[in-house]
């Protein structure tokens, strides 16, 4: 292989992120030019980059939390929490800005208690963001869809 051929294949790699399917955890690469056009799973068809809060739940946020090389956000909430569910159409609408950028998730604390001691979760609503394997930043209240739009723009 010459060197020129070993290069392309190097920058084709770089310029690729990986991303766990939120539907069935398989881990795929999306070069980075296409993360705005609906990717799909090469396992399972479901969209990588949905542009609207998905549900997940711990196991699946464990990985995408590992692996991803976009930014995840979280949003831990509950469904007898008031500003959880005030703050979910926000939620929502900020999903929608920022396809292509980051994927947003929720994650109900009621239903995966665990996460509240792994992720020191204090309060509800709260927002987490991962990228890279690493978590970058956190956030707890509610917020409106400009205020998550910038926040996790600021990442």
């Amino acid at each position: 292989m010459s060197n020129q051929t070993a290069e392309k294949r190097t920058n084709a790699k770089q310029a690729a992120r990986k991303l766990t399917c939120l539907d069935c955890g398989q881990v795929n690469r999306v070069p980075e030019a296409r993360l705005s056009e609906a990717p799909k799973c090469g396992t399972c068809g479901a969209q990588l980059m949905p542009g609207k809060a998905v549900e997940i739940d711990l196991a699946t946020l464990e990985k995408a939390a590992r692996n991803d090389e976009v930014p995840l956000v979280v949003d831990f909430w509950a469904p007898w929490c008031g500003p959880c569910r005030m703050m979910a159409p926000e939620f929502s609408k900020a999903a929608g800005t920022l396809r292509g950028e980051a994927r947003l998730v929720k994650l109900n604390t009621e239903a995966h208690q665990a996460a509240n001691q792994r992720y020191q979760i204090r309060g509800i609503p709260t927002m987490i963001a991962w990228s890279g394997g690493r978590e970058r930043k956190r956030q707890a209240g509610a917020q409106r869809a400009p205020g998550i739009t910038s926040w996790v723009k600021s990442l």
